[in-house]
């Protein structure tokens, strides 16, 4: 699967532009990625296949058992791909394969080889590479090859010199690269975002006393399917009830309490890119004041967070922003009492678990440091992240009123940095209450 062939308007042309940028930063070093092997769910059914995001990254290209190589200390075939071979035999079964030629074609690979030549090849291509690029711990057999790589250099190295002489994460390479977007990679998750506000608008509507979770998640993951994503970025989660207050609860087996609430967290992933965005609402009619209270403050936090967002500004800062009106809201709803302020700082921690906003991009918590050499990250234009505050109230809460408990709210949207300030990429879809309750009910645009 070629990006281009799923998304009209990718260039080819933008994979060896970043290419080239790594081997620029390289020096004299080589940097190995594995797009993944296929997985298998039982006997001969697969999973859906997705490549690692740094190989998709660099190539643009998403077949399994692959495994591009970069090398800057070379003076020729600096980029080298190892590819399944075209077999009829397979292909009947899986489809047509891009093969070595593709690779060299289609790809711009300086060199293509099949992928079972990777053991014999891979030590000669790395030769001479000051150090390494490669992520351990992933592949057993890749891992294997390189660590022998490493030895064998390190032997040579004694008598005559030999590198390459040490292993680095590819991070140190790519994550900064991968935190700035360009403005294709712009297009690409305006467009997965878009069709995630089109996928809620049908998961919000299938809410309802009696229906199941299953059939929220069904009405959403299908509108992201009829717009050409690949599928749901990450698993989708429908939690009704105190099942909201799980935060990465997937299961989605469960009815929809007929005098509650619904937590739906969700994004589309198009032509790789991830959307996210989190919604929660009463399943029926209209919430209790205080509940509404808690949505209200919940959604204060949010938009407070994006107030926070421009050049300059830091990633704490959206953090601290969200924290203290969640915090405020809390001990005014009593929730949190005032006293000791260590209980305070124990009890906040509990009911607020998890942090304001995280990077989006390829993968839906993208790559990228939030500190840097010990302060937190500034905000640069071409950035993208969530603001997603939440608080979660434990149904055995008895220290909370009994109208709250049981309850959690998240509302969650995707922040672009701009030289400007900030673009809202999930404002199509509505935050405020009334809004949402419009859309569950049939009547909201």
């Amino acid at each position: 699967m070629l990006i281009a062939d799923r998304s009209p308007g990718v260039s080819l042309a933008r994979f060896s532009a970043r290419r080239a940028r790594v081997l620029d930063q390289l020096g004299s070093s080589a940097l190995v990625l594995s797009a993944g092997p296929l997985r298998f769910k039982n006997a001969d059914s697969e999973y859906r296949f997705r490549p690692t995001s740094d190989f998709l990254y660099l190539s643009g290209w998403g077949e399994p058992d692959a495994v591009l190589v970069l090398r800057a200390h070379a003076d020729e075939d600096r980029f080298v791909l190892f590819v399944p071979p075209r077999l009829p035999e397979a292909e009947l079964w899986t489809g047509a394969r891009l093969g070595c030629d593709g690779a060299r074609e289609l790809l711009r690979a300086d060199a293509a080889y099949p992928i079972s030549e990777l053991s014999e090849r891979l030590p000669q291509l790395l030769d001479g590479a000051e150090h390494l690029y490669a992520r351990l711990g992933s592949e057993e057999g890749l891992d294997r090859l390189l660590l022998q790589t490493l030895t064998s250099a390190r032997s040579r190295a004694q008598r005559h010199g030999g590198r390459p002489v040490g292993v680095l994460d590819p991070g140190a390479v790519l994550d900064d690269m991968r935190l700035i977007k360009d403005a294709e990679e712009l297009e690409r998750i305006r467009h997965a975002c878009a069709i995630t506000v089109e996928g809620f608008r049908a998961g919000v509507a299938a809410v309802r006393a009696g229906a199941g979770e299953w059939e929220v998640q069904a009405a959403l993951e299908g509108a992201f399917l009829r717009q050409r994503a690949q599928g749901p970025a990450f698993g989708t989660i429908v939690g009704g009830g105190p099942r909201a207050c799980v935060l990465h609860y997937t299961a989605n087996d469960q009815p929809l309490p007929d005098q509650g609430w619904v937590l739906i967290d969700a994004g589309a992933e198009a032509a790789a890119y991830a959307g996210d965005v989190t919604r929660t609402l009463p399943v029926a009619g209209r919430p209790h004041p205080l509940a509404g209270e808690l949505y209200a403050a919940v959604l204060n936090a949010k938009r407070a967070g994006f107030d926070t967002i421009r050049p300059g500004a830091t990633i704490d800062d959206v953090e601290s922003a969200v924290r203290t009106r969640l915090e405020e809201a809390l001990t005014a709803l009593g929730v949190v009492p005032a006293g000791d302020e260590e209980v305070r700082r124990a009890r906040f921690k509990a009911l607020i678990p998890h942090k304001a906003s995280h990077w989006l991009g390829l993968d839906v918590h993208d790559v990228g440091a939030y500190r840097v050499h010990g302060a937190s990250r500034t905000f640069e234009p071409g950035m993208v992240l969530t603001v997603e505050p939440g608080i979660y109230i434990p149904a055995d809460d008895e220290r909370a009123p009994s109208e709250l408990r049981g309850l959690g709210i998240r509302i969650e949207d995707d922040a672009l940095v701009t030289a400007q300030g900030v673009e809202n990429l999930t404002a199509a879809l509505p935050d405020d209450l009334e809004s949402v309750l419009a859309l569950r009910d049939g009547v909201g645009g």
